[in-house]
């Protein structure tokens, strides 16, 4: 693992995926990879952790659940480097309340295809009990989370900045927006800039339908 990312989710976690990939840090693990390691991911909630076995192959990871662990990242592969990808508050909570927090306790169509396939299937129920374990501990959507406040889970936002600050050594840390475009990112990973734009993918909209089209097709795949 040469790359750890350290961003919340909804802070363009799949430009940077693919960002570093572009830059050689590939293949590099995301929330869309998880499917295939649910029951490593559950172990590794539950205190048994295999990072070698999860991370096989990979040369980076951004996003939850990797992004939650970046502290047992960092320490358990020294030498790679931190992403903090970061994100003005109130409008990363706007964004979290239209997907992730719509998609976990929201009365949205997504929120209600999840209960069906969850009630039918005991491992995505698992995994599912598993993400919003995670969001409870790092109190993603506050203290009360079937209560959206934006004003509190924008605060979330500034605390987890300065949590990451407090762990991992400034010369190890780059904190970055994709508006802050490729040289910053190069620079701290000393490779040349490309010539191309950096990619700009996954607004609000693509999450949910992707979300919903994946919820029907694991629906329509199943025996019920």
């Amino acid at each position: 693992m040469k790359l750890i990312g350290a961003g919340l989710p909804r802070t363009a976690t799949l430009t940077q995926k693919i960002a570093l990939e572009m830059l050689g840090y590939g293949p590099c693990y995301h929330m869309n990879t998880v499917s295939a390691d649910r029951n490593q991911w559950l172990a590794a909630y539950e205190g048994n952790p295999d990072w070698a076995a999860i991370f096989a192959g990979y040369s980076a990871a951004v996003d939850y659940p990797a992004s939650f662990y970046y502290r047992e990242l960092a320490e358990a592969y020294p030498d790679a480097k931190v992403l903090l990808s970061v994100r003005d508050g109130h409008s990363w909570a706007r964004s979290i309340r239209d997907t992730i927090w719509g998609l976990t306790y929201g009365d949205t169509v997504a929120r209600h295809l999840a209960a069906a396939v969850e009630a039918a299937d005991p491992e995505m129920r698992r995994n599912a009990r598993m993400l919003r374990g995670m969001y409870a501990r790092a109190e993603l959507f506050g203290p009360d989370p079937e209560v959206f406040d934006e004003d509190t889970v924008a605060a979330g936002m500034q605390r987890h900045i300065e949590e990451v600050r407090a762990h991992i050594p400034a010369d190890r840390l780059l904190e970055w927006s994709p508006k802050d475009g490729w040289e910053p990112l190069c620079a701290f990973l000393e490779v040349p800039v490309p010539e191309t734009p950096l990619p700009h993918v996954n607004g609000s909209a693509v999450f949910n339908e992707y979300q919903v089209d994946s919820l029907l097709r694991v629906l329509q795949g199943m025996n019920l």
